[in-house]
């Protein structure tokens, strides 16, 4: 019981200051259940990520639901994804009376500018802490250059290259990649 009340109110904390959307709850997601608790390790952190963010939803939700039912079975997912959600909610629900009130101030309008830089940094650092976990398979802070993995680095830039050049969806990028990468490391063992 004290695991579920330990991740009720980690996900509270992450659906109430996951300013900006899914991605940049990622990291604060990661801060709970990987440093704060120490629930599971990056790698494992990783791989639900990336299992949330190939199904269909909000990755913040989604994210929650899966560590949910990774630490807790069904009842974690549920209170994990409720935890997740109930901040939103409220914060929505009350933003949105005052917008409506409001909106014509210049002042609102300066405080939602000032919000983006913030989200943006959130995102990257999301980003940088898959990308890091993907090349390395270590955080930022135990990178050792001697590990890094040539394979999942070609796989990131051909994908980068064909998201930016040939404007294919994300979709079709990650089952290209995924599709590439069980060729690679079942045909060619000495990539592993």
């Amino acid at each position: 019981m004290n695991l579920i009340i330990k991740l009720f109110f980690s996900f509270i904390q992450v659906g109430l200051f996951s300013v900006g959307g899914g991605y940049a709850a990622i990291p604060l997601i990661q801060n709970q259940i990987v440093y704060t608790h120490q629930l599971m390790t990056m790698e494992e952190f990783t791989d639900l990520i990336t299992i949330a963010e190939m199904t269909p939803g909000p990755i913040s939700i989604n994210s929650a639901t899966f560590v949910g039912t990774r630490l807790a079975g069904i009842p974690g997912a549920i209170i994990c994804t409720v935890g997740c959600i109930i901040p939103a909610f409220i914060i929505c629900l009350t933003l949105a009376h005052f917008y409506y009130k409001y909106r014509s101030f210049s002042g609102v309008q300066t405080v939602l500018s000032a919000l983006r830089p913030a989200v943006v940094a959130l995102i990257a650092s999301a980003g940088m802490s898959i990308l890091l976990l993907g090349l390395f398979q270590a955080d930022k802070n135990s990178i050792v250059f001697s590990d890094f993995r040539i394979v999942e680095f070609l796989l990131f830039l051909g994908a980068f290259f064909i998201l930016r050049r040939f404007k294919v969806s994300a979709i079709k990028i990650i089952f290209g990649t995924g599709v590439v990468g069980t060729l690679i490391y079942t045909f060619l063992p000495i990539a592993l």
